[in-house]
C-alpha cells in the first residue's frame, strides 16, 4: 500500500518535471534563431532558465543517487564490505596508474610546448594517470569478458 502511494507521488513529480521542461523547451523554439544567437537579453530570458533547470535536475539526480546508495549500504553491512573492497581495488589501480603515468611536456603539431603543458605539470600527470587508469580498467574488463565467454562455452 505504501509503495503504491509513493509511486503516485513520484509519477506526479515526474509529470511536473516534464511539463516544466516542455514549457522551457517550447520557449526556446518560439524565439528567432538569429535573435537567440545575437541578443544577450533573449539568451538570458530563454536559454538561461532551461540551463538552470537542467543543472538543478542533474544535481538532484546525483544527490538522490548518492543518498540512496549510502542508505542501502548502511542497511546492508555485507554489501558495505564488498563495496569497500571494490573501492580499495580501484584505489590500488589508481595508484598503479599514477606511477605508470608521466608528466612529459605537451606539444602542438609544430613542436611548441602548449601553455600549461610544461614538463612536470601536475595536470599532465593526472591526464596521463586518467589515460592509464582507463587502459587498466579496460584490460581488466576485457579479461573478465573473455573469462566469462569461455566459462559459458564450457558449460554448454
Amino acid at each position: 500500500m505504501k509503495s503504491n502511494k509513493l509511486s503516485k507521488y513520484l509519477n506526479i513529480f515526474i509529470a511536473l518535471i516534464a511539463v516544466v521542461g516542455a514549457i522551457l523547451f517550447i520557449r526556446v523554439f518560439l524565439e528567432d534563431v538569429t535573435a537567440i544567437e545575437t541578443d544577450e537579453a533573449i539568451q538570458n530570458s530563454v536559454i538561461s532558465p532551461i540551463i538552470f533547470f537542467s543543472t538543478a535536475l542533474l544535481y538532484l539526480a546525483v544527490g538522490t543517487t548518492v543518498l540512496m546508495s549510502v542508505l542501502a549500504l548502511v542497511k546492508n553491512p555485507e554489501n558495505l564490505k564488498k563495496t569497500a573492497l571494490g573501492v580499495g581495488v580501484l584505489g590500488v589501480i589508481l595508484v598503479l596508474a599514477y606511477f605508470t603515468g608521466d608528466s612529459a611536456a605537451v606539444a602542438d603539431p609544430q613542436g611548441k610546448v602548449l601553455l600549461g603543458g610544461e614538463e612536470g605539470s601536475s595536470t599532465n600527470q593526472w591526464v596521463s594517470t586518467g589515460i592509464w587508469y582507463s587502459m587498466f580498467l579496460g584490460a581488466i574488463a576485457g579479461a573478465f569478458f573473455v573469462y566469462d565467454l569461455f566459462k559459458g562455452l564450457i558449460k554448454s
